[in-house]
Order: C-alpha cells, then sequence, then structure tokens
C-alpha cells in the first residue's frame, strides 16, 4: 500500500504528471494523492489536466485520493457532496481537510458509490470522535491520512503520530502518512513534504521504513515528482518488515546466509536481546564454527557457534553491553544510525537486514 502525489497546474508538466504515473502503476504503487484546492496551483491548467490524468488512473485501477472542500466540488462543476460526480471521475477516497459537520461525515461514509471517506489523520481528538459516534457513521468506510507540513518546523512530532495512530488503531480506523521526495520538491516552498518534522531531508526508503514500524499501513511520496529510484526504493519496501541497515563483520557463507533471511522477534522478549524465532531451525546441516568471540556492545548482531551445542544458529540483537563468550560470535553491527528502530521490534514483529555498501 503505497503511493504518490500529484498536483496539477503546479510545478511538473502533463507529460510528466503522465509519466510519474505510468512508472509508479509498473512498480506496484496503488494509491495516488491529489489537492484540488492548492492557492498557487494555475486552474486554468488544472480543470484541463485533471480529468485525463483520473481517466488513465482509472484504467489503471488505481487508488485516487482527493483532498475536498465544497469548494473542491463548485471547481468540478459539481453540486456539495455530490460522490456519485466524484466517483464517475474515478476518485475512490476523499478526504476531508474543511468545511464538513460530523453530521456530514457520517453521511458521506454511508455512500453507496465504494468511496472511502478520509479523515485528516494528524488533528483527530477523543472529542471529535464522540460527536461522530453520536452520527453512527460506517467505520468500515473510513480510513484516515495525515498531514504533510511545507514549513519547515510545522510538522508533528513521533510522540504525537503515535498519540493519533493509537486513537485511531482504538476505532479499528487505518492510518497512512507522508515522506517527501528529495528529487523535485513542491511549490512554493520546495522545503519537503512529510508528516514526520525528523524526516525532512531523510530518504525515502529511511523514512517509509519509520513510519511503517510506527505501525502506518500506507506512506505516500509527498513532492511533486520523485526520483525513479525513490519509486523503486518504496515499491520494494515491505510494510511488514522493520529493515535494518548493518555493518557485517565476516565473509563467512553459512553466516551470510542467515543474515540475508527474514526474523520474527520472539514473543517472550529477553532481557538483554531481541531474539531470532527461526535462525536455529534454518541451518540445514550447517555448522558453524568460534570466531570474533569478542566483547558484544549494543546494536551487535551475533550468532552462536557450535559451542553452544543445541544453541547453535541463535542470532541476536543486543540489546545491551556483554562480556566476550566463545560460545558466541559477533558477526554484524546494526548502524548508529538505525538503533532507533529496536524499540519497535517487540514479540512478533519481523525484521531483515540490509548489508551496508
Amino acid at each position: 500500500m503505497v503511493g504518490f502525489s500529484v498536483y496539477f497546474g503546479l510545478d511538473n508538466t502533463k507529460e510528466e504528471n503522465i509519466q510519474l504515473l505510468k512508472d509508479a502503476h509498473r512498480l506496484g504503487f496503488t494509491r495516488i494523492f491529489t489537492s484540488l484546492h492548492i492557492p498557487e496551483a494555475n486552474y486554468d491548467v488544472l480543470k484541463v489536466e485533471v480529468r485525463e490524468f483520473f481517466d488513465l488512473a482509472k484504467k489503471y485501477d488505481m487508488d485516487i485520493i482527493s483532498d475536498i472542500s465544497p469548494n473542491t466540488f463548485k471547481f468540478l462543476d459539481l453540486e456539495n457532496m455530490d460522490l456519485e460526480g466524484l466517483h464517475n471521475m474515478g476518485v475512490k477516497t476523499i478526504r476531508i481537510d474543511f468545511g464538513y459537520t460530523e453530521e456530514e461525515i457520517s453521511i458521506m461514509s454511508k455512500n453507496t458509490y465504494g468511496i472511502k471517506i478520509q479523515l485528516n489523520a494528524s488533528t483527530i481528538t477523543e472529542e471529535f470522535f464522540e460527536r461522530l459516534d453520536s452520527f453512527s457513521p460506517n467505520y468500515e468506510n473510513i480510513d484516515a491520512l495525515h498531514n504533510f507540513y511545507p514549513r519547515i518546523g510545522t510538522a508533528i512530532s513521533e510522540e504525537c503520530m503515535i498519540e493519533k495512530n493509537t486513537l485511531l488503531k482504538s476505532r479499528g480506523i487505518k492510518a497512512c502518512a507522508f515522506v517527501q521526495s528529495n528529487n523535485r520538491k513542491r511549490s512554493p516552498l520546495k522545503d519537503g513534504l512529510p508528516t514526520l518534522e525528523d524526516h525532512r531531508g531523510v530518504e525515502v526508503r529511511e523514512a517509509a521504513n519509520h513510519l511503517f514500524a510506527l505501525g502506518n499501513e500506507s506512506v505516500f511520496i509527498g513532492d511533486s515528482l520523485p526520483s525513479l529510484k525513490e519509486l523503486e526504493d518504496l515499491a520494494s519496501l515491505d510494510p511488514n518488515v522493520i529493515e535494518l541497515n548493518i555493518e557485517v563483520k565476516t565473509e563467512d557463507k553459512v553466516i551470510l546466509r542467515l543474515l540475508g533471511e527474514v526474523y520474527s522477534a520472539r514473543t517472550d522478549e529477553a532481557r538483554d536481546a531481541i531474539r531470532a524465532s527461526e535462525s536455529r531451525l534454518i541451518l540445514n546441516g550447517d555448522i558453524i564454527e568460534p570466531f570474533n568471540t569478542i566483547d558484544k556492545k549494543i546494536g551487535d548482531i551475533t550468532i552462536d557457534n557450535k559451542d553452544y551445542l543445541r544453541y547453535m544458529g541463535e542470532l541476536q540483537i543486543l540489546k545491551v553491553n556483554n562480556a566476550a563468550d566463545s560460545r558466541t560470535n559477533v558477526v554484524a553491527s546494526i548502524l548508529q544510525k538505525d538503533f532507533y528502530l529496536l524499540k519497535y521490534i517487540k514479540g512478533g514483529k519481523k525484521f531483515h537486514f540490509n548489508i551496508a555498501k
């Protein structure tokens, strides 16, 4: 569930937007975010381009998500809250930006056109949901997308996202968020469009990996024209597996094979380490000889050797420093910039390693 953004009448030519759509579709992108009420956009251009783009996206069966307000319907020559008209254009999800009451949101959530309603995940509160509840919305037809923030210093914190996502999860609502592109940043400020301030200037893959670790279901590139590499990086990222960049300390083929697997953290969480559930089960008769049995530091990846008997093959990521043990090989280390991701690897969470070049 990955997406990109398009802004008609702003930074890109029609041809660039169409090529972006084709590239993203080829790579498996399924969602497109657009806003039809950007003050800086050229609306004469926008009106012409939006229909052609939507027709192609509809042909590709992609989920078009549009920010809406009463002005959006007026701009599209539709009556306010005319969801049938949006459906006929190919819009599958409408993100409520402003101008609608909780009662109107509830009414729209019960539409029969298959259009999903998307809340602003960054601004929802418990009080909002209490008011919405009084109108009995169809929560099965509702999800949520966080804001992006063009101005430096205004994007939300990780703590805020966790708070909002926890509130959404309690209602059975899935959350989505944005990362910025570092290729062509959107006008007029061109400082990137991330949801988290921590992600401003960060590469797409790294930022998206963090957002998935925080429980977001979908990640969108917010800026105008991501590079092909950025699209590829996001498309190839598994949302259910936390990626950890590592420095390898051996060329042993058995160890490298083990480091290339996807693992689940054991549900009986150890105090001192993240233990991989599967590593001892996939040795396939290989023997691990002792080597590099040095003092172990936080972030080191260890694999027990043959001297640990039935524990041979046990893979751990150290959460504390430990003294050397002749039965345990230090085979790699998590890059320090990824240490923060270890706190998300709780019981049952999947993780894998990316060998730093």
